[in-house]
């Protein structure tokens, strides 16, 4: 008898050992957001970004950490330019699934980042629509270059710095399942430009007002 219950223990220990982690047990680090704060490419800035990050990551139990938006901003004539790439840790990056997106930031922006559709999931690790699904949600606003750097060339890629949601402007995107139209295809961070900046141009271009999001701590 007291072999059998052995047994029993050993085997549900080895059938928890398997089970997909969680959010809070694979120490998740990095997701897409399932959804937008519902305003197109008005996100409140990057400090309303942060915070939808940090909502979206506590109510998924890994609200434990401090969490910012990869996107960068445009010089103003009250600061300089923010780089995507400068606000989001030195990693390495995990999504709610456990699997490690990329080391550190070179390894994030080079070919050896492990980013795609079925990796880019959202902090309840539910895989985002992409381009062939209906709606397709694969635009990813960043206003970034391919390196994670902010645009210096006089034109507005960020809507005005992530506050403005009208049906002109326009926002940098990458496309989270790799693949698509635009100069860079197969950028997870540089696409193309958006059509606009309200929710219906970013929807119309397939995307939804999405966007990464990364632990720093």
């Amino acid at each position: 008898m007291k072999t059998s219950c052995a047994i029993t223990l050993v085997t549900m220990l080895l059938v928890i050992a398997t089970l997909p982690a969680s959010a809070d047990d694979a120490d998740m680090s990095f997701f897409l957001t399932s959804k937008g704060p519902g305003d197109g490419a008005n996100l409140g800035g990057l400090a309303g970004a942060d915070a939808h990050c940090q909502v979206l990551a506590e109510a998924a139990g890994a609200g434990g950490r401090t969490w910012r938006a990869y996107l960068s901003e445009s010089e103003t004539d009250d600061a300089g330019a923010m780089n995507a790439r400068d606000r989001i840790g030195a990693g390495p990056w995990f999504n709610a699934n456990g699997v490690k997106v990329a080391d550190n930031i070179d390894d994030l922006h080079s070919d050896a980042n492990r980013l795609s559709k079925e990796n880019s999931v959202s902090e309840t690790g539910a895989v985002i629509n992409g381009r062939g699904d209906t709606p397709n949600r694969h635009d990813i606003l960043t206003g970034s270059n391919l390196d994670g750097t902010a645009f210096d060339d006089g034109q507005d890629h960020t809507c005005r710095n992530w506050t403005y949601s009208g049906a002109d402007g326009s926002a940098q995107v990458g496309h989270h399942d790799r693949t698509g139209g635009g100069a860079n295809p197969t950028s997870w961070n540089n696409a193309h430009a958006s059509r606009g900046c309200g929710q219906a141009d970013l929807q119309g271009t397939g995307g939804d007002g999405l966007f990464y999001c990364f632990a720093i701590d």
